[in-house]
């Protein structure tokens, strides 16, 4: 068993621990990886705790379900299935698991997103831009839509590679200062070709002072925040009132979500309902909404 695949289950096991006793449902797509996964889980489970765990594939009751997630390209119903569970396992890539979910209910989300978040895109930054580089014209496009401030001080939140970097850049203009902030050490490895500021920090806990952009740029972003409430109001906190969030995507909501393998629902973050209550309770106005079939595009006003 890998390095990885151990701190996987210990971060299962110690979600699953916290409960008390439980039965725990192990379900997936692909049998022969939820019979082998069972029994990893079990034999760690039993390493952890005193009390007996029941590990099985089928069960009910007083549960918490585990979903391996083993291909974007499963039927809806699959999906769905996912969407209810407590604790969501990426095996898009088995020998690199990954948590994508655990129940607020099993373990508070400061004991293991970030460290998860970076794992999903480290091993992703080095193939990162072959596999979305086509993607810059859409960003060029986002950026010059923005019509951002001359001479501003202007974030990429979550820059990822920087694909939108040389757009913000020409957009500010000489006298502005661009910078590209991310969670994940090698996608700002990747990005540093693009020559401008980075800075390793979680968007959630912003390294700058108060008011001290004139806009920030996100895309993508929305939906790693577990918390989209507290994410705004930190993007409030640094963001002088008058100043601009643009939120992008170069694919709509729909297509995004037909990509991955999953139903849209309207309740989600970026749903023009959700979102604009969002940045109403965290300091701003949502004023414009595009949901379009090739790109997500939205801009708020700090109040």
């Amino acid at each position: 068993m890998t390095q990885r695949w151990r701190e996987v289950l210990d971060l299962v096991a110690a979600a699953v621990t916290a409960r008390g006793p439980v039965t725990v449902v192990v379900d997936g797509t692909d049998p022969a990886t939820v019979r082998s996964t069972s029994t990893r889980l079990a034999d760690t489970l039993r390493a952890a705790v005193d009390d007996e765990r029941t590990i099985a594939v089928d069960g009910g009751g007083d549960a918490v379900l585990v979903w391996l997630r083993t291909s974007r390209h499963h039927h809806a119903a699959e999906a769905n299935r996912g969407d209810a569970a407590d604790i969501v396992v990426d095996l898009h890539d088995p020998a690199w698991p990954v948590v994508r979910h655990v129940a607020p209910r099993l373990l508070e989300h400061g004991r293991w997103y970030l460290r998860e978040s970076r794992a999903f895109f480290g091993v992703r930054a080095a193939t990162w831009d072959a596999k979305f580089g086509d993607d810059g014209p859409a960003y060029a496009a986002a950026v010059r839509r923005a019509a951002l401030p001359c001479g501003g001080v202007v974030l990429d939140a979550g820059c990822g590679t920087g694909r939108a970097l040389p757009a913000l850049r020409n957009a500010v203009g000489p006298a502005g200062l661009v910078l590209g902030l991310d969670h994940t050490p090698q996608m700002l490895d990747v990005a540093r070709a693009r020559g401008e500021r980075l800075v390793l920090a979680d968007a959630r806990r912003l390294p700058f002072a108060d008011g001290a952009l004139d806009a920030i740029f996100a895309a993508g972003l929305v939906m790693h925040l577990l918390d989209a409430g507290e994410g705004f109001r930190e993007l409030a906190r640094v963001t002088r009132p008058g100043g601009r969030l643009v939120l992008f995507h170069p694919s709509g909501r729909a297509a995004l979500a037909a990509r991955h393998g999953r139903v849209l629902r309207p309740d989600e973050p970026l749903a023009r309902g959700p979102l604009a209550a969002t940045c109403e309770r965290s300091g701003w106005e949502l004023c414009e909404y595009d949901d379009g079939e090739d790109r997500f595009y939205a801009v708020a006003v700090r109040r």
